[in-house]
Order: C-alpha cells, then sequence, then structure tokens
C-alpha cells in the first residue's frame, strides 16, 4: 500500500519516509513516529492501518540522521543498539525530520501526529513546540516526564501501561497530576502493547487505544 520517500529537513538532511495513501479522499494526514527500532514493518503498518482509516500517514526514518535503512529486531541486541542510536540524536533534530514530514503532508489537512516509545517522547514535544500540528498521540513515550516543563499547545492523548518495565507508575501519575487538560488513559499491559510482534503485545488495550484514539481525531 505504502512506497518510500525521500524529503529534506531544514539543516539539509535528506532522508527516507515510508509513505501510505488511503484509497479515496483523505480526511487528513497522520505523522507516525517510530520506536527506537526504526521504521521497520511494524512501523509501516500502522502507516498502512492508518491509510486504510481514511488518513495520508507518513513515518520518517529518523535514523537515517546515523545510516540509511536501519531496522531492529525486538530482541536484546536491538534494544541496545536503539538506544545507543536514539541517544546520538538530540530531540530537536529529530522534531527537523519531523516537521519536513508534517509539511509533506500538510495538504492533507488537517495533520497530526502520532508516536510510540521514543515516537511518544517525541509527539509530545511536537505537541509543544510545533505549530502547524493539530492534535497529538503518544504510546508510552518515557521521555515525558523528564519534559514536565513544557506544555502541549495542542489537544494531546496518552496512552500507558501500567505493567511498564520503563516507564514506572509514578512517572506516569507525575504525567497526570502535571497535565490535569490532558486525555490520559492507562492499561493493563506492558511497554509496547500496541506491536503485535513483541511479546508484550496486548490486543485488548491496542484495540481499546485505538477506539480511543479515533475518537479523539476525529472529535471537535
Amino acid at each position: 500500500m505504502g512506497e518510500k520517500i525521500n524529503l529534506t529537513s531544514t539543516d539539509g538532511h535528506s532522508f527516507s519516509a515510508y509513505i501510505s495513501h488511503p484509497e479515496s479522499d483523505a480526511k487528513g494526514a497522520m505523522v507516525v513516529v517510530q520506536e527506537i527500532f526504526g521504521v521497520n514493518s511494524h512501523i509501516r503498518s500502522v502507516c498502512d492501518q492508518y491509510a486504510a482509516l481514511g488518513y495520508t500517514a507518513i513515518a520518517p526514518a529518523l535514523f537515517d540522521r546515523i545510516s540509511g535503512g536501519i531496522e531492529l529486531e525486538y530482541d536484546a541486541d536491538g534494544v541496545k543498539q536503539g538506544l545507543e542510536y536514539k541517544n546520538s540524536i538530540e530531540d530537536a533534530t529529530a522534531l527537523l525530520d519531523i516537521a519536513a514530514a508534517v509539511k509533506h503532508v500538510s495538504s492533507s489537512s488537517p495533520t497530526s501526529i502520532v508516536g510510540y516509545c521514543w515516537g511518544g517522547t517525541l509527539a509530545f514535544l511536537a505537541a509543544c513546540e510545533m505549530s502547524n500540528l493539530t492534535k497529538a498521540i503518544g504510546y508510552y513515550g518515557g521521555g515525558i516526564a523528564k519534559q514536565l516543563d513544557k506544555r502541549p499547545q495542542i489537544p494531546t492523548l496518552l496512552h500507558f501501561g501500567d505493567q511498564d518495565g520503563s516507564i514506572p507508575m509514578d512517572d506516569v501519575n507525575l504525567i497526570i497530576e502535571t497535565f490535569p487538560e490532558l486525555e490520559i488513559h492507562v492499561y493493563e499491559a506492558g511497554h509496547g502493547f500496541n506491536c503485535d510482534v513483541r511479546g508484550s503485545y496486548d490486543k485488548p488495550s491496542t484495540d481499546l487505544a485505538l477506539q480511543r484514539t479515533l475518537k479523539f481525531l476525529e472529535g471537535a
């Protein structure tokens, strides 16, 4: 359904992105932000899913800042390598690539952003710092608790799991207390519960989170 395209950020960096189009006129656009495993088959399937739901969906390859075509496995080595890659890219730099993706699909307005894991944190930061997005959704963004001095400027929805080994519930509760205006849901699930190729995948939580996300996107 989708295809790979090339984009250029405002700092001149050229990188790839995966884009998937709906079969009929788009009801809007979704920028899909990757986990620490790259724009892999899972992230591409998320784009295809949103395209099937009527959105133009694009996933910028943030790891192209390091090397093209990085896709990591969901295992200990993949986590280790992914964290090293992620930690070598400043949030502000990743947001440049996200902004280029937003610009590319901006004709399919309104444009929203959804991110997973690292991407969940970046979606939150985009909601705080970017002016051309309509709504933001973050799934298990582990870095959000370190960004409590920032505040989303657009409607923002956050999903967390109460059995997430990398995001303590103390952090989630702190986020809930700090941002009472945000819609925040906690599921009986672990980190990565939305990813059907991970051992932590939880279908009931995934289905409910998507239902809530679509209601959020389509609401006023």
